[in-house]
């Protein structure tokens, strides 16, 4: 790469040490979705010391947090994100399960790195601009409640990418690539049925369960299985029972379903099926039921144009620079995974297995597909109204399956830190190469306005759902 490259690789590097302490005070302070007020103040104080001006509560979220240097130019956005899981509490460095005390929740998707690699990414471009002059605005939004909780579909919603230019992300990842921009569209629904309590064996004949209905439309979602996309998922939760007295019928009982299809118009189809079916259940138990959208996301839109800029910056700076000790901590995660779960790796970027490798010590070759990625993400919303890419750096055992302990436990051992390290260069980088050469801008958008003409973006949100902002401690 380039002697500027170089300078601003250089910059990532100068403060690498700030943003790795950074991302193990996240790791140590899990917080999940709209409840991310430590984590949010965490990234603010570097913001505050970092130099950016800083917007508080973007979109009317509490836990989310805008930083912007520069001026004139175009806008260069780079996407953090800082909420944990629940039920992934995990000591770190330590291959095998063990809890810590406290509230059980843990970063089991790395969003620790995620937020501090960006925003060290964010950093390296100001100082670059600032160092030489360059007409270009870079911010950093701080976003919360990736995990569920749609908050970049909410902050979409309200504009707050409407004048930004590109964005840049990156995820925790086993294999270094580009990401394919592949993902599902996403909605979160409640289900709330209300019926009728009665004593369960004096006069069953009053009550009318509501608890009866939720589990009859799990019967009717089960039989829809077969009768819908392949590609589509539909899971659920509990989220009230109707309570623990099997003596009493009950008389209320809430579900929450995620359904999840390739792309808007397909998750919306399937969402008034399993609406019809909810209807069903109620109709067969003479309950009510109450239905509401918690959150949705839309199906990432790729752009070849920054993909292959990406992919360039990529195959210059080489992979994760990991040492033996890396490596040897990485084969005792492997030893707690099965053969599957690794070839399982593999075969979603349509690799071979590789023998005794615990740690992805390549760049995978641009526009590798295997099997497509079943998640969603939030990141897909913005990705409608901005030109987008994602990068995926290796942090963690070839493996290792997301939303795990594992996770957690390799989230702040030193590999964790050189792929955080590695990523904030590879975005840097990306966004440096796009500035420098308007032509991959220009393609970049015209890209993404080709996409839109063939279907336009409409916010799976509807606009009376608000995001569902949690009480801030006291302690905070």
């Amino acid at each position: 790469m380039s002697d500027v490259v170089q300078q601003l690789w250089h910059l990532v590097d100068e403060k690498r040490g700030l943003f790795e302490a950074l991302s193990d005070r996240i790791w140590s302070t899990p917080e999940i979705a709209y409840t991310e007020y430590r984590s949010v103040a965490e990234h603010r104080r570097m913001l505050e010391l970092q130099g950016f001006t800083i917007s508080d509560s973007v979109a009317s979220i509490p836990t989310a947090v805008m930083g912007e240097a520069g001026s004139g130019g175009p806008v260069i956005a780079f996407l953090g994100e800082y909420d944990a899981l629940p039920g992934l509490s995990q000591e770190a460095g330590v291959a095998e399960p063990r809890p810590l005390p406290g509230n059980g929740y843990g970063h089991g998707c790395g969003h620790n790195m995620l937020g501090s690699a960006a925003l060290l990414a964010a950093t390296a471009m100001k100082d670059y601009l600032e160092s030489t002059g360059t007409p270009c605005r870079v911010r950093y939004y701080g976003c919360p409640a990736e995990e569920g909780g749609a908050a970049k579909a909410f902050m979409v919603r309200e504009g707050a990418f409407d004048d930004v230019d590109i964005a840049l992300c990156w995820h925790p990842a086993s294999f270094t690539h580009v990401d394919d921009a592949q993902s599902l569209a996403n909605t979160r629904m409640d289900f709330a049925f209300t019926g009728r309590s009665s004593h369960a064996a004096a006069a069953p004949h009053l009550g009318r369960s509501a608890l009866d209905a939720v589990e009859l439309m799990s019967v009717g979602v089960n039989y829809m299985r077969e009768h819908m996309p392949s590609s589509a998922r539909i899971h659920y939760a509990m989220l009230d029972s109707g309570g623990i007295a099997p003596n009493v019928v009950q008389g209320y009982a809430a579900v929450r379903y995620a359904i999840r299809a390739r792309d808007l118009a397909g998750m919306q189809a399937l969402n008034a099926r399993v609406q019809k079916v909810a209807h069903g259940a109620a109709m067969m138990t003479e309950t009510e039921v109450e239905i509401s959208i918690m959150s949705a996301v839309s199906n990432l839109l790729g752009n070849t144009p920054l993909e292959r800029s990406m992919q360039h910056v990529m195959e210059a700076l080489g992979p994760v620079p990991f040492d033996e000790q890396d490596r040897a901590f990485a084969r005792e995660i492997q030893a707690t995974l099965s053969e599957e779960d690794i070839a399982n790796d593999y075969a979603r970027l349509g690799l071979e297995p590789v023998a005794d490798l615990p740690l992805c010590d390549f760049i995978v070759p641009f526009g590798a597909k295997g099997e497509p990625m079943m998640g969603s993400t939030d990141l897909g919303d913005v990705s409608w109204v901005v030109p987008t890419v994602q990068a995926r750096v290796t942090t963690h055992a070839i493996g290792t399956a997301g939303h795990s302990w594992q996770i957690t436990a390799q989230g702040k051992v030193p590999a964790a830190h050189k792929g955080l390290v590695h990523a904030a260069k590879i975005m840097a980088g990306t966004a440096l190469d796009v500035l420098e050469n308007p032509v991959v801008m220009a393609e970049a958008k015209r890209d993404h306005q080709a996409r839109l003409a063939r279907k336009p973006y409409v916010c799976p949100i509807p606009p009376e759902v608000k995001p569902p902002i949690q009480p801030r401690p006291v302690d905070v």
